[in-house]
């Protein structure tokens, strides 16, 4: 019997398969990936965060049956009774206890994603798809903190969020989360760990800690919050020099910058610093809309699948950032959708890119959400600059070359002198 699995999905444009593949932390609540790259990054604390994946219900696809044989034309084939014969053996053989058919069942589909040797086609499973879910709303419930899981099995906080419920509880940089409600969270996977932290608005998180340098674990209580995912940063600088922060491309990125816009404007400024070190990226419509902001008409991008059919993404007159003058800083963590922005903006000769090469993540993926509440994500296509620029495995390298070295002393930023320098003297 055929078996037709409907699924939806929206195109998304990130820098990995999940959070955790980049030994990020993510944001304590209803979650926010926040991926980190091994290659240079902001001192900002904000930019720590970045959030990635939705699911908005955008256009539906048909997953071919498992009946389909395989062919190299783009059909799919499984072979069903070799699968079968090999869980007959393992009921009859196996040594252990066998997982649950769901268990088994997302195991396959890891292992068949695995042949495909492309590591943005992935599978997530149901809850950490709920997590993922809510944090592209830009809004999420829990303390207020970004975490991170330590290859010890300890869940640490990266930074308690200013302002917020961790922060005004005591919580610390460096503090490690032993157990939430009595349930101990140590060596539990980053997502299941996360899944004890986060809560209702109003409820309370009864925190064991163990903190650096205190001889006795302390007992804090978080009360949680409904909390709104600071993706953009904004202020004036030194000289009537604006700066404007974005740490993903998530449903909201374009209000926000475009509100930081209008803030900064009454200003005056003359100048602008846009910073998109470390974000890695988010909505491939968000990428779009916010270089809008800064371009008159025009291409942003081309996206182009396999078979050569290709889509073009274009820029409009009328937008408020259109005419200040501006440098971009990228950096090793500047990935994807912030790689789109970046490459407009230098083939369209807008603004220079200063910093550091991006990591070259030029491919798209379709996120699709399935029956039971888990996503796959598939690569279905590759973008391309407006001057028709391979970004993918190569990276922007910047118009303006400036290092970030690793002893930069805390609260100095050269990358961000180096943008005020050439924004005053024009090199």
């Amino acid at each position: 019997m055929r078996k037709t699995l409907v699924i939806v999905g929206v195109l998304i444009v990130m820098s990995g398969m999940l959070a955790v593949a980049f030994g990020g932390g993510v944001l304590v609540g209803r979650l926010s990936c926040h991926i980190s790259s091994n290659a240079t990054s902001s001192t900002s604390p904000i930019a720590e965060i970045t959030s990635k994946i939705a699911g908005n219900d955008d256009e539906t696809v048909q997953l071919p049956d498992a009946e389909h044989t395989a062919t190299n034309n783009g059909e799919i084939g499984f072979d069903d009774p070799l699968i079968q014969d090999v869980l007959d053996i393992l009921g009859e053989q196996f040594y252990g206890e066998i997982p649950g058919d769901t268990e088994l069942t997302y195991g396959a589909i890891r292992g068949m994603l695995i042949t495909l040797d492309d590591p943005y086609t992935s599978f997530v499973e149901p809850k950490t798809a709920a997590i993922l879910n809510e944090d592209a709303s830009g809004e999420f419930e829990g303390i207020g903190a970004t975490v991170r899981m330590r290859e010890d099995g300890y869940l640490e906080v990266v930074r308690p969020l200013p302002g917020h419920p961790a922060e005004e509880a005591g919580i610390q940089a460096g503090d490690l989360i032993l157990s939430v409600n009595d349930q101990s969270i140590i060596g539990l996977g980053l997502y299941e760990a996360i899944s004890y932290v986060r809560g209702p608005a109003g409820s309370e998180a009864n925190l064991e800690i163990a903190r650096p340098g205190e001889a006795d674990l302390l007992y804090i209580t978080v009360i949680r919050a409904r909390i709104e995912l600071p993706i953009v940063e904004y202020r004036m600088l030194d000289n009537d020099i604006a700066y404007i922060l974005l740490t993903s491309f998530d449903s909201t990125a374009t209000d926000r910058v475009e509100d930081a816009l209008k803030d900064l404007q009454e200003e005056s400024p003359r100048g602008l610093i846009f910073d998109l070190r470390n974000n890695g990226g988010g909505y491939l419509d968000q990428a779009i809309k916010v270089s809008d902001l800064f371009l008159d008409e025009g291409l942003v991008a081309i996206k182009r699948d396999s078979s050569g059919d290709e889509e073009k993404y274009y820029a409009f007159d009328g937008d408020l950032g259109e005419d200040i003058p501006m440098v971009v800083l990228v950096n090793g963590g500047s990935a994807s959708a912030s790689e789109i922005v970046a490459g407009a903006f230098q083939d369209r000769e807008r603004a220079p890119l200063l910093g550091e090469t991006t990591l070259g993540k030029g491919s798209v993926q379709l996120l699709n959400n399935l029956r039971d509440g888990s996503q796959l994500r598939v690569t279905v296509a590759r973008w391309y600059t407006p001057n028709d620029r391979v970004i993918h495995n190569e990276g922007l390298a910047p118009d303006i070359e400036a290092p970030y070295p690793a002893d930069t002393p805390a609260g100095e930023d050269p990358q961000l002198d180096r943008a005020i320098e050439y924004l005053e003297t024009g090199k």
